[in-house]
């Protein structure tokens, strides 16, 4: 019998590349994961992996048995849910992890929610990006994670992940008043010359800052970097620069700052599980409450 949390070692190990990269997911050290991936090889009775010096990767054999470890996880998580069900109840501790310019919108009122109707459940939030988030939803640290996706980047997503669409969320240029009638006239290019403002590398906020100046001709003079987009209206409406982010961050915006829309540009704001969760109660629970949310908020 194939061991569950070496085939899981295995499906990561196809996921991001190298033995390093899962320990540190599963806060291990690398000879540990060795140490466990030679054990699933002794089990599974085949070449799993070539080893190369300090590197390995997969044989065909270790391919194909990463790819099935999705379905096993799959079954388990669906299994566990039917036991779950049985419970009259939903209880237990729920894990949230919200992207932070989602928390006051998103993750907040979710936990109040589930709080408020389901006395027994324990919702916990953990501010965490969709690149920290996801693997911590697949280690099953997180019951539920709050992701955004560019649309000019494609990222697409790790499998094991089912997603549920909550809303849309465009992107806009924000820009001193005086300078409106240049970007209704020519859009980015129309403030070119002007400084700007990103957050800090690494950072898909700023990769799409880019590719948008770029696809209008021109690569942006990046002066000021904030990781609090919201607090950096403040220095768009001083004139000192201009800025793309997403309008779920526009809200009581200072005075003298422009707000003009980016046509074809924004993310998507979407809800992740891991797949086979779906039929677990607290799960469809949460789900249930971000979509009354989303409604009641006009966030779709």
């Amino acid at each position: 019998m194939l061991d569950v949390n070496r085939l899981v070692l295995l499906r990561d190990l196809a996921e991001y590349g190298t033995v390093t990269a899962v320990a540190g997911i599963h806060r291990v050290t690398p000879s540990a994961v060795s140490q466990q991936l030679r054990a699933l090889e002794a089990e599974a009775g085949a070449e799993l992996l070539i080893r190369e010096g300090r590197t390995v990767r997969l044989t065909a054999a270790g391919v194909a048995l990463a790819a099935e470890c999705e379905h096993v996880l799959a079954a388990l998580e669906r299994a566990h849910s039917t036991v779950r069900a049985l419970d009259d109840q939903i209880s237990g501790d729920f894990v949230i992890g919200c992207f932070p310019s989602a928390l006051n919108h998103i993750a907040i009122p979710l936990a109040a929610a589930l709080h408020e109707r389901y006395p027994r459940l324990r919702p916990r939030i953990i501010e965490a990006e969709p690149e920290e988030s996801l693997p911590l939803l697949k280690r099953r640290d997180l019951d539920l994670a709050v992701i955004y996706r560019y649309n000019q980047l494609g990222i697409p997503l790790p499998a094991g992940v089912t997603i549920r669409h909550l809303f849309d969320d465009p992107l806009v240029l924000a820009v001193p008043e005086r300078l409106r009638s240049a970007v209704e006239q020519q859009g980015p290019a129309g403030v070119r010359e002007f400084p700007w403002i990103a957050s800090p590398e690494p950072s898909r906020c700023r990769q799409v800052l880019l590719h948008t100046c770029r696809s209008a001709g021109f690569t942006p003079v990046i002066e000021h970097s904030f990781r609090d987009l919201r607090a950096a209206l403040s220095l768009v409406s001083t004139g000192l620069g201009v800025m793309i982010l997403p309008r779920m961050l526009c809200g009581d915006r200072p005075a003298g700052t422009a707000i003009l829309p980016l046509p074809g540009a924004g993310r998507v704001i979407e809800a992740a599980i891991r797949s086979g969760t779906d039929a677990r109660p607290s799960v469809t629970a949460a789900l249930a409450t971000l979509d009354t949310l989303s409604a009641v908020r006009g966030l779709d």
